[in-house]
Parts: C-alpha cells; sequence; structure tokens
C-alpha cells in the first residue's frame, strides 16, 4: 500500500528540483560571479553570493534528482488485479541512502535559503549607500526570484514529504529483513527535529525580513533629477547647468561602478 505513495512523493519531489526557474536563476547567479569575479573579490555583497552559488553548486553535485530517480525506477508498477500479490520492494540499503541524501538536501536548502536572505540584505544595504549600483541592484533582484522560487516551488516541503513516506518504508523494510547499510546514524522519525528550527516560522521571519527593507530608490533622484514638462526656451540653459551640478556634487563612492555620467 505505500509504494504508489512512494512512487508520487518521489515524482513531486523530482519535478521540484528540475524546475525551470531553480536552473535559469542558477545560470544567471553564475553569470554575474564571471563579470564581476576581477572586479570585487573583497566586496561583501559579492561574497554573500558567491556563498549562495557554493550552496547551489553542492546540490547539484550531490546528485539528488539522480538517487530519487533511481529509487522510483525501483518501485514496482502493480497493476487493480496485482494489488495482494507478491512484488519485490526497494532494499534497506537503498531506502537508507536516498533517506540520509533526503536530509542532506534538507539542510543544504534551508542554508541555501538563509544565505539568499542574508545576500538580498546586505545588496540592498550596499544599494542605499550608493556603492556598485549595476551589480547591487541585479543582486537583489536575483535573489529575491530565486528565493520565492524555492518557496513557492515547494522545494523543501516536498523533501521533507518524501523524508515522511520514505522513513514509513524503511521502518516496515527493516522489520521484514534486517540489512542495515550505513550505521552509527539513527535515522530521525521527524524531520523537523533534525533540522534544528521550525520551516515555516522560519520562512516567515525571512520574507517579513526581505519585504520590510528600507525603499532603495530614493538615490535615483540623485542621478536623474526631475524636470518640468514644458521648460521655456530662455530658461533651457539654466535649468542645464542646474542638472549639470547636480550630477556632478553626487557623492559615488566607486565611480568606476557605473562609469562616465551622463548629463
Amino acid at each position: 500500500r505505500w509504494l504508489p505513495a512512494l512512487r508520487r512523493r518521489c515524482g513531486i519531489a523530482g519535478k521540484r528540483l528540475l524546475g525551470r526557474g531553480l536552473a535559469a536563476e542558477g545560470r544567471v547567479l553564475r553569470a554575474v560571479l564571471y563579470v564581476y569575479h576581477s572586479r570585487l573579490l573583497r566586496h561583501r555583497p559579492y561574497l554573500a553570493l558567491q556563498q549562495v552559488e557554493q550552496c547551489l553548486k553542492r546540490l547539484w553535485k550531490m546528485n539528488l534528482v539522480g538517487c530519487i530517480e533511481t529509487l522510483a525506477g525501483l518501485i514496482p508498477k502493480k497493476n487493480a488485479s496485482q494489488a495482494h500479490a507478491e512484488c519485490l520492494v526497494p532494499s534497506q540499503p537503498i531506502l537508507e541512502t536516498v533517506a540520509l541524501k533526503v536530509l542532506g538536501g534538507c539542510k543544504l536548502i534551508l542554508r541555501l535559503l538563509d544565505c539568499c536572505c542574508k545576500a538580498f540584505l546586505l545588496s540592498i544595504k550596499h544599494l542605499c549607500s550608493e556603492e556598485f549600483i549595476l551589480l547591487n541592484t541585479v543582486a537583489s533582484g536575483l535573489l529575491s526570484r530565486l528565493w520565492f522560487v524555492i518557496q513557492y516551488r515547494c522545494v523543501l516541503k516536498s523533501l521533507m514529504s518524501l523524508y515522511g513516506t520514505l522513513s514509513a518504508s524503511l521502518h516496515l523494510v527493516s522489520e521484514t529483513q534486517q540489512m542495515p547499510y550505513i550505521k552509527g546514524f539513527t535515522f530521525p522519525s521527524d524531520i523537523s527535529n533534525f533540522l534544528g528550527v521550525n520551516v515555516s516560522s522560519e520562512v516567515k521571519k525571512q520574507k517579513a525580513r526581505m519585504l520590510t527593507t528600507k525603499k532603495t530608490t530614493g538615490w535615483l533622484k540623485k542621478f536623474f533629477p526631475t524636470m518640468p514638462a514644458a521648460v521655456p526656451q530662455v530658461g533651457k540653459k539654466r535649468n542645464l547647468a542646474t542638472c549639470t551640478s547636480a550630477t556632478k556634487n553626487c557623492s559615488i563612492p566607486c565611480p568606476a561602478d557605473i562609469g562616465e555620467p551622463v548629463l
């Protein structure tokens, strides 16, 4: 009876991890880091972006999707007439290996969400200080999209649900035939205790911190002063001089960030 539920959970978790949004944001993040590698080696938002990219790289290198797909392929598909017949089930070593990878993947995704939140707040802080405006603008949008893709695509929740089914399946299989593969580690019955935090409350805190940050559009008025719709012919030169002086008086910590000032 638990085989169809396990196969269904494997399919949902695999689709969530292979979503287009997560892969696309990862490619954009790698491209941004490649472009700014030689210029911002010690810039704090850049270092925070590197931590986010490191979490994504570890998530792909652990081959969690391939392991889940392998488990789903080992589950036999039973017809209605074969509902009460005997069938082969995944062994205890296979279930233990997938369960251990799911636990590690959940920890890693939780760390990824935390790194995204911290890097986003750091980018907003430096954007308010008018430092590296182009990089921090791109980084803040990229990090917010990556965080919301993971959250609203329910990547973490699907893995937690998969572990719940895996834990029940592992208990039944180990009762039938004891074949322990991973020794010295006790698989937790509740994944929330293993993660150490309440996932829903932690995500709500991160979302509140990201949505209540200081507005950063004030610096735009310094670089692009507002001009009236209809300017008299006599006052054009005076207004042009005013805009030029306003642009020159702006204090920019790093002039190499936005290039030459546009008058």
